[in-house]
This record gives C-alpha cells, sequence and structure tokens, in this order.
C-alpha cells in the first residue's frame, strides 16, 4: 500500500525522540510526585527493607536523573533498562501491593506497560535525533 504523505518519511529519526522527551515527563512527573508524598511515603513498610525516611527522597532523585537522561538523550539506552526495571518495580507494586493506604503509582497498570513498551522501543531503537548518544 501506498504512504499517504511520502514526504514525512523523511523526519522518522524523530520519532524515537517524540516518545523519549514523552517517557522522560512521565518519569519527571513521578519523581515530583514522590519527592511531594515523601513523608507520606517514607512510613510506610515495604516488603523487604521496611519503613525507612529516606527511600523517598532517594527514589525521588533517582526518577528525575532518569527523566533527564531522556529528556537530553544522555546514555538512553542504559536509561531505558533502567526505566524498564523501574516500570517492572511498579507494576510489581500495583498488581500485588495496592491494597495499601495510598496509591503510590499514580497511573494505571496500562500506562505503566506503555511506558514499559516505550523503554522497550528505545532500548532497541537508539536516541533518536538531538541526543548525546553517539552509534558506534
Amino acid at each position: 500500500m501506498l504512504n499517504p504523505f511520502p514526504q514525512l518519511l523523511v523526519y522518522g529519526f524523530f520519532a524515537p525522540t517524540i516518545v523519549r522527551v514523552a517517557v522522560a515527563l512521565v518519569f519527571a512527573y513521578l519523581g515530583w510526585r514522590t519527592w511531594r508524598r515523601a513523608r507520606h511515603l517514607g512510613g510506610v513498610p515495604l516488603p523487604i527493607i521496611g519503613a525507612q525516611s529516606w527511600l523517598p527522597y532517594v527514589a525521588a532523585l533517582a526518577e528525575w536523573a532518569l527523566a533527564a537522561m531522556f529528556f537530553v538523550g544522555w546514555y538512553t539506552q542504559i536509561a531505558a533498562l533502567l526505566g524498564l526495571v523501574g516500570v517492572l518495580k511498579y507494576f510489581i507494586y500495583w498488581k500485588w501491593w495496592r491494597r495499601a493506604q495510598f496509591e503510590y503509582v499514580p497511573f494505571s497498570a496500562t500506562t505503566v506497560l506503555l511506558v514499559g513498551a516505550i523503554c522497550l522501543s528505545l532500548l532497541l531503537s537508539g536516541a533518536g535525533a538531538h541526543a548525546f548518544d553517539l552509534p558506534l
């Protein structure tokens, strides 16, 4: 089948950039929300490590660092791997531990899976345009 807009295929290199910035915004929002609710989240006992008051601050900083890596395209494939680990953690939390008194993950399971699919896509396709990653 013919492509209705063949002129736009020239800009295909920008497609990973668009999804990279979108996933950066998701992780930035998640970090902001974690930081804002850190006092409440620090008192909630986690399954293995228990309640740690400093842990939400570290998690928020890690989410912001991941968002920055995605946004500027710095080590995007490493950020995608870390993002997949984070998505797995949030999905497991949403699936098994959502009976807690608060909603730690502000997204639905479908949204978390879509962010995971974006991270997997960035892992396989690379950073796209305007990134600091250099192909070897």
